[in-house]
């Protein structure tokens, strides 16, 4: 959903004023020494922001997602402003625009910046990010597409046509300990989760894990995942002894709020996968499972995308659904 695939505009389109602006932005918070939150948001109606995090190394700042609207970038742009240090290095989790949106506003203030993230955009920019435009493009030709509307997607057009900046300066390609602006990161890439790669993070030092989408709220955000590999890699960020967990939607969570992330994602999994079960009955099952971790106000929004998400993707088409799993 935050890279805003094909499927899910057709869902938005049908279901709320498509492409509002940006929600408000809410102030930074510190979530251990020397590392800091810019909350982002995912509400119905709106494009959404992933979370930011922003990182204090020796040698200047780390920040860990971009966000997309440049409200939220420019909040991080400020944070840096405020102490003085500048952005040595970006880290994108994935290639979901409302984490990798940020960059060409950050890359344009700080040029010496470097971007570490997998290599999935590259593919992304031609396969999946290419029809999205392509989708971009068709609303706006519609005589009934509002101005407010046509600003917002041509927002996302411009994001897509600056992909060259959207992309790493430096790979990741495996797991592994990495001195990062002067600071020691443990980075950890993930194969066919959430996208084709996705990176989380571990800063032993102050025992926060940064996971990316591999955990978003009200709902897990399925739209190019392998959900069987996704589940695995879970297992993966339960194992670390962290402290606080930044997911890539919604607030930082403790081990046992991981705990209960799981439980319903994979009690999700299993209800969707028995096609004799009603789609309701596993909706209802991921909001009650979750139901602490899931504020009221956002029920409603987290059951209408496991509606779709269950009818389109984990009772979709299987062949899709194996490509994504395919590494």
């Amino acid at each position: 959903m935050p890279g805003w695939g094909i499927d899910l505009l057709l869902l938005w389109l049908g279901a709320w004023v498509l492409l509002v602006p940006a929600p408000c932005v809410a102030a930074s918070t510190t979530i251990a020494p020397g590392i800091s939150l810019v909350p982002g948001a995912a509400v119905a109606g709106s494009q959404p922001d992933g979370n930011s995090i922003i990182i204090d190394a020796p040698e200047g700042l780390v920040v860990v997602d971009t966000g997309r609207h440049v409200e939220h970038t420019r909040q991080i742009i400020e944070f840096a402003t405020a102490r003085g240090r500048p952005v040595r290095a970006i880290i994108n989790t994935h290639w979901h625009l409302d984490h990798v949106g940020g960059n060409v506003l950050l890359r344009a203030r700080y040029p010496d910046a470097q971007i570490y993230a997998s290599s999935a955009i590259d593919d992304a920019l031609g396969g999946f990010l290419a029809s999205y435009r392509k989708q971009l493009e068709t609303v706006l030709a519609r005589p009934e597409t509002s101005a407010q509307e046509a600003g917002s997607l041509r927002a996302e057009v411009a994001l897509i046509d600056s992909g060259p900046a959207l992309r790493p300066t430096r790979v990741i390609s495996r797991s592994g300990s990495r001195d990062i602006a002067g600071r020691p990161l443990e980075i950890h890439l993930e194969r066919a989760a959430v996208t084709a790669g996705d990176v989380w993070i571990f800063d032993r030092k102050t025992r926060v894990l940064i996971s990316g989408d591999l955990v978003t709220l009200p709902a897990p955000f399925l739209d190019t995942a392998c959900p069987e590999r996704w589940a695995q890699a879970l297992g993966r960020l339960a194992a670390e002894r962290f402290e606080w967990l930044v997911p890539g939607h919604g607030a930082p969570m403790r081990a046992m709020d991981l705990a209960t992330y799981r439980t319903a994602f994979e009690h999700l999994l299993a209800c969707s996968g028995d096609r004799q079960r009603p789609q309701e009955e596993c909706v209802e099952g991921w909001l009650n499972d979750g139901a602490r971790l899931i504020p009221d106000a956002d029920r409603a929004y987290s059951r209408t995308l496991l509606q779709y998400y269950i009818g389109t993707v984990l009772r979709g088409d299987p062949a899709k659904l194996a490509k994504l799993c395919e590494v």
